[in-house]
């Protein structure tokens, strides 16, 4: 694994090839070759070096003059204000594009579809979106816990309501648009497999908690964290084409479904630390209405990791089916360290829903605490595997985004988290 200088040293260079090559301009491919089987793009520097690879007389002689043609134009509409001429270049340029490469030119409607989305950032901003409307909705609730219930209360907690909503429609828009923009499923790397993530954690959020405040506020501040972390440095959300050994239609099968069993595994954790504050904050007045919240959340908490169970199950085996569509024969049955995980996974979720039948593992505190230590195996299983692991499904190895000292800092939460909830479950709901 390359260490932090090594790193930045390949950035560096990348990055001084990329203004190397625009310097020359290398990078500004514009003209497309006529009748070119790949579909190929040169630019005005590549055109001198070899410039026989257009055929055309007419348009060999554009090439080699009019880019330059154009930049003089422009230099002198900068001094004296009439860009007509220019102008005129620009649209020779435009003509020639969508005569001889019109066939994998964007249409006019998606340059301004995709203008517009990268205008708005419409995922960027419904971390905040989220995080506003989870956090009150949250709060107005906890005072509805332990205080009288009122009828303003109850009708803002329904605004917040119908708010996580609306910007679960405008979430559900937005990979629309990228799904149109892209022309393919938008969960095919490390971004858009976060936002979606983040959308069917919202969506089963609302789903099974269609009568549980408590569980919507709880999945849009989750959501909201999901979105936050896709937007870090790391993640680059830039749309770009497939690898080819995703370009299956068994990604959208398979991904679809496995990705997004991640959505109630995430609601689930999130459910199982709620109902151990809950515990924690628990005092004689308010156990029986502190009672009632967590046995709601523990009800919907296992129906959520039921349901994720099932999802990643047969998740895993149609990454089977794409195995076999993607690398052939030779690779049906085999293992790496994704295929790997997600069965640990499978197994640990396996037994944290059946715990309730051995005598000794029941109990709501028990469940929820597992809730919480299960879902490392779905961290692992997805950022582990893919930063970490050699493997097909290691498209980022290498790129260190959690230390030691955050894991261990995390494990002291949840013990710490677990042990004051243990206290609070003894003293007044333990028989």
């Amino acid at each position: 694994m390359p260490n932090g200088f090594q790193k930045e040293f390949k950035e560096a260079d990348q990055r001084v090839n990329l203004l190397f090559n625009t310097v020359e301009g290398r990078s500004l491919k514009i003209f497309p070759i006529p009748n070119d089987d790949n579909h190929k793009w040169i630019s005005n520097f590549e055109f001198k070096e070899d410039p026989t690879v257009i055929k055309d007389s007419l348009y060999n002689n554009f090439v080699k003059s009019g880019f330059l043609a154009y930049l003089y134009t422009l230099n002198a509409a900068k001094k004296s204000g009439d860009f007509s001429e220019a102008s005129k270049l620009l649209k020779a340029f435009k003509d020639t594009q969508h005569r001889y490469g019109g066939s994998v030119m964007l249409s006019d409607q998606k340059v301004k579809t995709e203008v517009l989305y990268n205008k708005y950032d419409i995922f960027k901003k419904l971390f905040s979106w989220y995080m506003y409307a989870g956090t009150i909705m949250f709060v107005l609730l906890v005072f509805q816990i332990f205080k009288s219930h009122s009828k303003g209360l109850s009708t803002a907690i329904k605004v917040f309501k119908f708010i996580v909503i609306g910007l679960f429609v405008l979430h559900t828009a937005g990979l629309i648009v990228r799904w149109y923009l892209s022309g393919h499923a938008p969960w095919s790397d490390a971004y858009e497999s976060m936002i979606y993530v983040a959308w069917a954690t919202m969506l089963f959020g609302l789903l099974f908690g269609r009568k549980s405040d408590l569980t919507m506020a709880s999945t849009a501040f989750v959501t909201a964290m999901i979105l936050m972390i896709a937007h870090w440095n790391w993640m680059d959300p830039a749309i770009a084409n497939l690898q080819p050994v995703l370009n299956s239609y068994w990604l959208m099968i398979h991904v679809a479904v496995i990705v997004a069993s991640y959505g109630p595994f995430t609601l689930g954790m999130i459910l199982g630390v709620v109902s151990l504050f809950l515990m924690i904050f628990t005092n004689k007045e308010n156990k029986e209405r502190m009672l009632l919240n967590i046995k709601e959340l523990t009800v919907i908490n296992e129906m959520a990791l039921t349901v994720g169970l099932v999802m990643l199950t047969i998740g895993n085996f149609l990454g089977g089916m794409w195995a076999n569509e993607s690398w052939g024969g030779r690779y049906w049955g085999g293992w790496d360290p994704k295929e790997t995980w997600a069965l640990i996974s499978i197994m640990i979720y396996a037994f944290v829903i059946h715990m309730r039948l051995v005598p000794g593992l029941r109990g709501r505190w028990f469940f929820n605490l597992c809730s919480i230590i299960a879902f490392a195996s779905i961290l692992m299983t997805y950022f582990g595997v893919n930063f970490y692991l050699a493997g097909l499904h290691s498209y980022a190895s290498g790129d260190q985004i959690v230390s030691v000292k955050f894991i261990l800092i995390a494990c002291a939460i949840v013990a710490v988290l677990g042990a004051f909830a243990y206290r609070g479950h003894v003293k007044y709901y333990k028989k």
